[in-house]
């Protein structure tokens, strides 16, 4: 993303994201797709490791928790392949907003579901808008029948069903731990690389050297990849009290590397990007709400009314009141 893009005046920034009011709760909003005759085993571990990194982050007062939904077609009860029950919410139009990650179970219903149209049309959808799309094992029949051959992981890296069947070579145990360690890898982006070992470890125990390798940068991003990672966070986390060291542990870079690499990448230092982020909210909360300039300076993490009226100055020429009354008269409220 050029710098200018940035500065026209905040052209592309000037709305706040759809979801802020959810990163604003700091939830990150996960969903596990069921089907009849799906095996629980994949899908019931990577609810075990969000389960346990909520419990783990309530007691170290980390600011990120896990909303795990199981989803059906039609909702309630589901039959899966070991003739367990679970009970699920059916498909809504308000996932179109998408999720932090989708993972589709997988098991010996995956082709019988392939078929379903409503479900096929609905994962269309709702990919679209989800970072992370993971299949579990035959979970990955149903990315097929909706053309999702190509679903960018946006931490991650790429997903290709191909490839993914050449690694995976039909194996169910090495399906569950593909899916634990992209629940993890999540873990560790948002809490840190000490709480997803201990997820882990508890899952896990004894695990040894391989539990490094789970956790490690096995991912094959590149710098830039990376750079793009942190940048997507540094944006989806504007309106929390963080620091250029979050971002910089986000893309496993020592901070000094972090801010070369992102100013090379981004065209701007991670410091700008960030306040970028917070006045393009800034700028939507005072056109578009009736908050005082104190409680949004406090909301979008620019600390007070005083400093807010500052940097608006300094960046937007004018003061807050000033731009509020200028882009409401404009937009005729």
């Amino acid at each position: 993303m050029a710098y200018a893009s940035l500065e026209t005046p905040m052209v592309g920034w000037v709305r706040a994201p759809e979801r802020s009011a959810h990163y604003a709760t700091a939830t990150r909003h996960i969903a596990i797709l069921l089907f009849d005759g799906c095996s629980l085993l994949g899908a019931g571990i990577v609810a075990e490791v969000f389960h346990a990194a909520n419990e783990l982050a309530s007691s170290a007062s980390h600011g990120w928790t896990y909303d795990v939904s199981f989803l059906s077609a039609s909702g309630g009860n589901i039959t899966c392949s070991s003739s367990i029950r679970v009970w699920t919410d059916g498909l809504d139009a308000r996932h179109y907003m998408g999720f932090d990650a989708l993972f589709v179970a997988g098991g010996k219903g995956a082709r019988s579901a392939s078929r379903d149209e409503r479900l096929i049309a609905w994962l269309r959808r709702v990919h679209a808008n989800t970072s992370t799309v993971r299949p579990i094992g035959e979970g990955r029949a149903l990315l097929e029948a909706a053309c999702i051959n190509g679903v960018q992981q946006r931490d991650f890296g790429s997903y290709n069903v191909r490839e993914e069947r050449d690694e995976q070579n039909g194996s169910e145990a090495n399906d569950r731990l593909e899916s634990m360690k992209s629940a993890l890898m999540l873990i560790k982006r948002d809490l840190g690389i000490d709480v997803a070992r201990n997820v882990a470890e508890r899952l896990m125990p004894d695990a040894g050297d391989s539990l490094m390798s789970l956790l490690g940068d096995s991912t094959g991003r590149s710098p830039a990849d990376k750079v793009r990672a942190a940048a997507r966070w540094l944006q989806e986390n504007c309106q929390r009290s963080i620091s250029i060291a979050d971002a910089a542990q986000v893309a496993a870079m020592s901070e000094r590397n972090f801010l070369r690499r992102f100013k090379m990448e981004v065209g701007v230092t991670p410091s700008d990007y960030l306040l970028h982020a917070r006045l393009a909210i800034t700028c939507s909360l005072l056109t578009d709400s009736e908050l005082p300039v104190d409680k949004i300076a406090r909301r979008t993490g620019m600390g007070n009314g005083d400093r807010l009226a500052k940097i608006f100055r300094k960046r937007m020429k004018v003061s807050p009141t000033e731009y509020r009354m200028k882009t409401r008269r404009e937009a005729g409220i």
